[in-house]
C-alpha cells in the first residue's frame, strides 16, 4: 500500500475495522439471543417437569388423573417432539411412564451423555429423540424416601429454538449490512471531507507554479496549516537565493567586462602585430563564451522560480513588427500565424529571446519569406500536460546534416559575414531544454531552414 493514495488508505482501514467489528458484534448477539432463546425454552420445560414431580409426589391421587393437567395437547400428539417420561430408579424393574406422544418409544437419560447436574440439581443437554429428532431435555432425579426413587424427564422439540435464532441471525445480518453500507458511505464522505485541506493545498500549488497566484492564500486546519507556512516560507526562501543569484551574475558580467575591453584596446592599439592579433581572437572568444556562460546561468536562475503565464500571440505579433522593422531595406514578408489561445507556462522574456532569436536567424539568411506559425499539441500521455509548437520558416539556402549539427553547438557560426556572435541558437537550446523543451532543425517546405521550438504550454 505504499504507493496508494492517502483516501485510499483511509477508507481501506476504516473498510476493514467496520466488517471486523461488525462480524465480532454479530457473533456476539446471535450468541446472546441464543441463549436468551435456550433459557426461555428452558423455563417452559422446567414448569412441566415442576408439574410432572408434583403428580409424582402425590401418589395417592387417582391413576386416570394422573399426569393429566399439564395442558400442552403436544404431548398427546404421537411423536410431536414433545415428551415427557418418568422412570422408577429404585427397583431392577425399572418401571417408565410416558407421554402418549412417545408411544413405545424412551428418552434416552442425559446422565448417560455425560451432562452435569446443576444448582438447581437438573439436567440439561440436546439429544436425538424419535424419529431423528433434535431435542432439548430438561431431567431432575427425584427421591420419595419410601415411595421411590424416580428420574422424571421433559423433552421439547430444539427445532423451536434452532428457527428462532436462524430467523434472529437472518434479520441481524440484513440489518448490519444495512448499516455497513451506512457507515462505508460515511467513511467515504468523512474521508473526502477530512482531506479536502490538502486538495486545496495541492490546487494552490498547482496555481503557484502555473503562475496564477503566488502564495498559498487562506485557512487551514491545526494540523495543516504548518505544511502552508513552510511551503510558503520555502517559496519566499527560493525567490530569495534567484534574486542574488541574479545580481552575482549581474555583477560579474560587469566585472570581466571591463578588463576583456581594456585587453582588446591595448591589442587593437598595435594593429600588425601577429601576438596583438592573436590577443584580440582570444580575447573576442573569452568575449563570447563568457557571454554565454552568463547568459546560460541567468537563464538557469530564472527558469529555477515558479513560472508565470505568457500570452503566445502578442509576444509574436511584436517581434515580426520589429524584425520587418529592422530588416525593412531587404523587403523581407514576415507572416505570423499564431493560435489566439496559446500560452506559455514561463517568462516573456524567455519566450521573446528564444522565438527572437530564432526569427532573427531565419529573417538573415531568408531570400524573401518568413513564416512564423504558433499551435498547442494536446498531451501525448496521461499525465503530461499540452505543448506549445512554434514553427519558423525561412526560404534561405537551408542548413546540410552536418550544418545543423555544427550551428547547434555552442558558439559555432557558418559564415562570418551575417552579424551576431553565433550563440544564438546555442542559447534557444539551453534554455528550451531549462524548461523542458526542445529545439530541432529540419528542412522547411519553402525552401529554407524549419526551426521547430517546442515548450510546455498551459
Amino acid at each position: 500500500m505504499g504507493g496508494s493514495s492517502l483516501a485510499t488508505r483511509l477508507f481501506v482501514s476504516a473498510t476493514a475495522w467496520v466488517v471486523v467489528i461488525l462480524a465480532i458484534t454479530g457473533v456476539i448477539l446471535s450468541s446472546v439471543y441464543r441463549d436468551a432463546t435456550e433459557r426461555a425454552f428452558d423455563r417452559r420445560l422446567n414448569l412441566y417437569l415442576r408439574t410432572l414431580i408434583a403428580e409424582v409426589a402425590t401418589p395417592d391421587e387417582p391413576a386416570d388423573r394422573q399426569f393429566q393437567s399439564l395442558g400442552e395437547p403436544l404431548f398427546d400428539l404421537p411423536l410431536s417432539g414433545w415428551y415427557w417420561q418418568i422412570t422408577r430408579t429404585d427397583t431392577e424393574k425399572g418401571e417408565t411412564r410416558a407421554s402418549r406422544s412417545l408411544w413405545d418409544k424412551k428418552l434416552p437419560k442425559l446422565e448417560e451423555h455425560g451432562a452435569e447436574l446443576t444448582a438447581a440439581g437438573v439436567r440439561l443437554g440436546y439429544v436425538d429423540g424419535p424419529e431423528g429428532q433434535s431435542l432439548r431435555v430438561v431431567e431432575r432425579p427425584v427421591d420419595l424416601g419410601a415411595d421411590g426413587k424416580f428420574l422424571v424427564s421433559v423433552a421439547g422439540d430444539a427445532t423451536e429454538i434452532f428457527d428462532e435464532t436462524r430467523s434472529f441471525d437472518y434479520y441481524l445480518g440484513g440489518t448490519f449490512a444495512a448499516l455497513g453500507i451506512v457507515l462505508l458511505l460515511t467513511t467515504i464522505f468523512q474521508v473526502r471531507y477530512g482531506l479536502a485541506p490538502l486538495k486545496r493545498i495541492s490546487d494552490a500549488i498547482a496555481d503557484i507554479r502555473s503562475g496564477r497566484a503566488e502564495r498559498l492564500e487562506g485557512r487551514f486546519p491545526v494540523e495543516i496549516a504548518p505544511l502552508a507556512r513552510e511551503t510558503n516560507a520555502l517559496i519566499d526562501a527560493n525567490r530569495e537565493i534567484v534574486e542574488r543569484s541574479r545580481t552575482h551574475v549581474g555583477n560579474l558580467a560587469h566585472a570581466i567586462k571591463t578588463p576583456l575591453s581594456v585587453i582588446v584596446n591595448e591589442a587593437g592599439s598595435h594593429a600588425g602585430d601577429p601576438f596583438a592579433s592573436k590577443v584580440l581572437e582570444q580575447a573576442d572568444l573569452m568575449r563570447d563564451q563568457v557571454a554565454h556562460h552568463l547568459e546560460r546561468a541567468r537563464i538557469a536562475a530564472r527558469a529555477t522560480i515558479v513560472s508565470t503565464i505568457t500570452d503566445v500571440a502578442p509576444v509574436i505579433e511584436a517581434l515580426r513588427r520589429t524584425m520587418e522593422k529592422i530588416h525593412r531595406d531587404r523587403d523581407l514578408a514576415i507572416e505570423a500565424k499564431a493560435d489566439p489561445a496559446a500560452r506559455f507556462r514561463g517568462e516573456r522574456q524567455d519566450l521573446e529571446e528564444m522565438v527572437g532569436n530564432l526569427v532573427d536567424n531565419a529573417c538573415k539568411w531568408a531570400a524573401s519569406q518568413v513564416f512564423i506559425e504558433v499551435s498547442v499539441v494536446p498531451p501525448e500521455a496521461s499525465g503530461a500536460g499540452p505543448r506549445l509548437r512554434i514553427v519558423v520558416d525561412d526560404d534561405g539556402r537551408g542548413l546540410s546534416e552536418a550544418e545543423r549539427a555544427q550551428v547547434a553547438r555552442r558558439g559555432q557560426r557558418l559564415d562570418e559575414s551575417k552579424p551576431g556572435s553565433g550563440l544564438g541558437l546555442s542559447i534557444v537550446t539551453d534554455l528550451a531544454g531549462l524548461y523542458g523543451g526542445s529545439l530541432t532543425l529540419n528542412d522547411a517546405p519553402i525552401g529554407g531552414l524549419r526551426a521547430e521550438l517546442v515548450l510546455p504550454a498551459v
